[in-house]
């Protein structure tokens, strides 16, 4: 069983530590014992509460039907382009995504600083780290 400390809990989740110990002061989340005299979680316990508040994201009202999962919206906050390509970064949160794309995309897409943009990612290779335990 993983043990997550709270403050890792509430950095995973987004959350602040206040919120994540009212969990566990409700039975939301089951505080773990562990070896440590830290408090912990149970990292599945954790992983399903993370599932079940992600939910599904909201509808664009585009009408259309994706196979994609993946969709981080955030703010432009880099655009460089030359006559063919361009790299258009985007601030999501605590995470920095960054597309390679035409320059026609970006000029047809009015992508500057400060424009509101969803990057869709639909990747066949995901590496996964972790740290060694």
């Amino acid at each position: 069983m993983a043990e997550i400390r709270i403050r890792d809990a509430a950095t995973l989740l987004g959350v602040s530590d206040d919120t994540v110990r009212r969990w566990v002061t409700s039975g939301v989340l089951e505080a773990t014992s562990g070896e440590r005299a830290v408090t912990t979680v149970d990292g599945e316990q954790l992983a399903a509460l993370a599932r079940e508040r992600a939910g599904r994201p909201p509808d664009d009202g585009a009408g259309v039907l994706r196979s994609a999962r993946n969709r981080f919206t955030g703010l432009v906050t880099e655009v460089i382009a030359d006559r063919v390509m361009a790299q258009v970064t985007l601030q999501c949160g605590p995470f920095e995504v960054t597309s390679l794309m035409s320059a026609e995309a970006v000029r047809e897409l009015g992508l500057q600083p400060g424009v509101v943009a969803t990057a869709v990612v639909k990747a066949t290779t995901v590496i996964v780290e972790r740290r060694a335990p």
